[in-house]
């Protein structure tokens, strides 16, 4: 336990490093255009400037043209929800921002404003968003607390003309169904038969459920834990997002849930799930434990108890990341290249099977030398994509895209640099 102890201060003492040094911060804004004699100043500024103002003035799509409009995200929190830090308040929720806006930036080629916002209400939140929506292609909400999140992104979905996204919502969803389907599959079970066992009732396990049941899962067969225990119909109190997830049933405990479930899907907190209980799920089960840095059960702990299962954590020391970064930078990149306005179903399902593909095609070596591997194909170690895999950028974008253009939120037409639109039919 010291050395886990010393590991961790470690640890942090070089994340504080990271951040300090040599300047403050992990994101600044670079000039794209040249600067350097009067002539280039009287473009970028006055007088050359009003031309564009009045071309979007006639034309307010104009704005794709001649602003950095169309290849901007707002990455926005209220500092609700911060990691597993709990409600820190928005200007401590900026490091963590500007670590999207990185992620953003390194995988998609997408700038990133990281914004904090002080809101005491929901409404307050919305309102301050709705009004600088006109900077952005799009909207990325973060570390919001439930049932907040679900109000919020509603309310600015129904409001705006861009794609608006939760990741802690719709991006752990998808990944978490990708992953899913591949292990099911290697299982020998299928989606629509599966019972399902889900601790954690707040963005993610809910969002989960839905996508999960928009993909074939059978709402009869899930059922949905919190603090109090499994959430159904006769409980009174319920907000209408657990509501939405409630079961008609008598089991009551987290051990009674599990007992014969085919999944365990964890997004709650740590070692919450005993031997006892893995001991007691159906044959070759898959257990996703993503309570972040520790797990609801550890693999190693699993792996003593059931030589049967597939596992993933959210951990990228164990095999099987449910990472969040296989979907966001991706998706959002295929929303903006059609000029989506907005991020719905089909494109969060298109990403699915995108990601579920992907894990079953060759590996390249770059890949591999990455991670420091001489083989790696789909199996119970492999159920998803390595973040570092340059395909994603090829595969997940024109998925979604085409998915934007079948369900005719696309503004715009198929990119001149993607692949063929046949492929993605």
């Amino acid at each position: 336990m010291s050395k886990d102890k010393d590991l961790d201060a470690e640890l942090n003492r070089a994340a504080l490093e990271y951040h300090a040094e040599p300047v403050p911060g992990k994101i600044s804004v670079e000039v794209t255009k040249p600067a350097g004699s009067q002539r280039d100043l009287a473009l970028a500024y006055t007088p050359g400037v009003a031309e564009p103002v009045r071309r979007i003035v006639e034309d307010p799509e104009a704005a794709y043209r001649y602003t950095a409009k169309g290849n901007l995200v707002a990455v926005i929190t209220d500092g609700t929800a911060v990691l597993g830090l709990g409600n820190t308040g928005a200007l401590a929720g900026k490091p963590v921002m500007e670590g999207k806006a990185v992620l953003f930036k390194h995988f998609a080629g997408i700038d990133v404003f990281d914004i904090e916002v002080n809101a005491e209400h929901p409404q307050d939140f919305v309102d301050t968003v709705v009004r600088i929506a006109p900077t952005f292609g799009g909207i990325n909400l973060e570390d919001i607390a439930a049932p907040h999140c679900f109000e919020i992104e509603q309310a600015l979905i129904e409001q705006l003309d861009i794609p608006v996204f939760h990741d802690d919502q719709h991006g752990t969803a998808i990944i978490i169904a990708a992953g899913l389907l591949n292990a099911l599959e290697l299982q020998g079970k299928r989606l629509e038969d599966a019972r399902i066992t889900v601790l954690g009732a707040g963005a993610a396990g809910i969002a989960a459920v839905r996508l999960l049941c928009s993909l074939g899962a059978r709402r009869s067969h899930i059922l949905v834990l919190d603090r109090q225990g499994v959430i159904h119909t006769g409980r009174q109190g319920l907000n209408p997002y657990k509501w939405s997830v409630a079961a008609d049933t008598d089991l009551r405990t987290l051990a009674e849930a599990m007992r014969g479930a085919d999944v365990f899907i964890g997004v709650s907190g740590p070692d919450l799930v005993t031997p006892e209980m893995l001991d007691s799920m159906a044959e070759r089960p898959v257990v996703f434990a993503l309570s972040n840095p520790v797990p609801e059960i550890r693999p190693e702990v699993a792996n003593e108890v059931r030589d049967d299962l597939i596992m993933a954590t959210g951990r990228s020391d164990y095999p099987n990341q449910v990472n969040n970064v296989l979907g966001f930078p991706f998706i959002f990149r295929g929303a903006l290249d059609v000029r989506a306005c907005c991020i719905n179903e089909e494109m969060q399902i298109a990403a699915v099977h995108a990601l579920k593909s992907l894990t079953h095609e060759p590996v390249p070596d770059s890949v591999l030398e990455a991670y420091g591997l001489d083989h790696l194909e789909a199996g119970p170690g492999y159920i998803l994509p390595k973040p570092l895999d340059p395909r994603l950028r090829e595969r997940v974008p024109p998925a979604v895209a085409a998915a934007a253009i079948r369900t005719g939120v696309a503004r715009s037409g198929w990119p001149e640099h993607y692949p063929s639109v046949a492929d993605f039919a």
